[in-house]
């Protein structure tokens, strides 16, 4: 892998003709490796950082340089696009409900469901995740296992700048119906998140507890949030600006029951 990452390094600097069938070979390696699962655009170290591998999105953007729009008529359906769709879902044991699509270099895990539903190039959705009606994934988003992205949910995508952090949702969480995760933000390890939260770098992340601010656009593990806002002066008056409130933290490793969750969120009058 090393060896290729080395050639998509030297195409993206121009050392190497992009229009070469050896350019050509190279970035379909690259593309397939996300496509396969074996590489990811971005992973957590063990510290709990991130790390972006670069040369994976600089390929994604030679694809785009390389490609021609061509098109494609799949039932009633026509599509003019650069990247292929992908229809390789039954071996790969995932299963993909009329109106669902997914572009060729997203990976797919096993038990995967993909309701009615978008995945984007460079995503990397981890097995046993339901992908509902109406939620997208965007290029590069990093799904853990066991993730319900409930209707409606936005996972935003990045491609540029390459060094760009793109969303990540860490295994066995909720995303609870039309929240936005943008720019970047994570969500950690069996976080439950609340219908309409508005999540991204910039958001602050407050415990309802204390009052005090835990992060920007990071929710911590094993937590119940959802959206609030918190006033602020402006010259025109007082206005709510949005945060996202953490009102419980669960056990770790504790699974989401939804009676009981139901339960948290109807003491302050709010659904997932």
């Amino acid at each position: 892998m090393s060896s290729l990452q080395d050639q998509i390094e030297e195409i993206w600097a121009g050392e190497s003709k992009l229009s070469s069938d050896a350019a050509h070979e190279a970035v379909r390696q690259a593309i397939d490796l996300l496509d396969q699962g074996r590489a990811r655009v971005a992973e957590v170290d063990p510290t709990g950082e991130v790390i972006v591998h670069e040369w994976l999105k600089k390929a994604i953007l030679l694809l785009f340089q390389q490609s021609q729009m061509t098109t494609t008529e799949i039932g009633p359906f026509i599509f003019v696009d650069k990247i292929p769709l992908k229809d390789d879902f039954a071996e790969r044991k995932v299963r993909v409900v009329p109106g669902a699509s997914a572009r060729w270099g997203s990976y797919q895990g096993p038990g995967v469901v993909m309701m009615p539903s978008y995945v984007n190039i460079g995503a990397y959705v981890g097995e046993n995740t339901m992908v509902d009606t109406w939620a997208t994934v965007g290029s590069c988003a990093q799904i853990g296992r066991n993730v319900h992205l409930s209707g409606g949910v936005g996972i935003g995508g990045v491609l540029e700048p390459p060094m760009a952090r793109p969303v990540i949702i860490g295994d066995d969480a909720l995303i609870g119906s039309r929240a936005m995760i943008t720019n970047g933000a994570r969500i950690g390890a069996g976080a439950v998140v609340g219908s309409g939260v508005i999540l991204n770098d910039s958001i602050p992340v407050i415990d309802a507890v204390s009052g005090n601010e835990i992060s920007r656009g990071i929710i911590p593990p094993w937590s119940v949030t959802v959206f609030a806002t918190r006033p602020r002066n402006f010259g025109g008056g007082e206005f709510g600006l949005p945060c996202a409130l953490v009102i419980k933290h669960l056990n770790e490793g504790e699974r989401h029951d939804k009676a009981a969750l139901n339960d948290v969120l109807r003491a302050h009058a709010i659904a997932i």
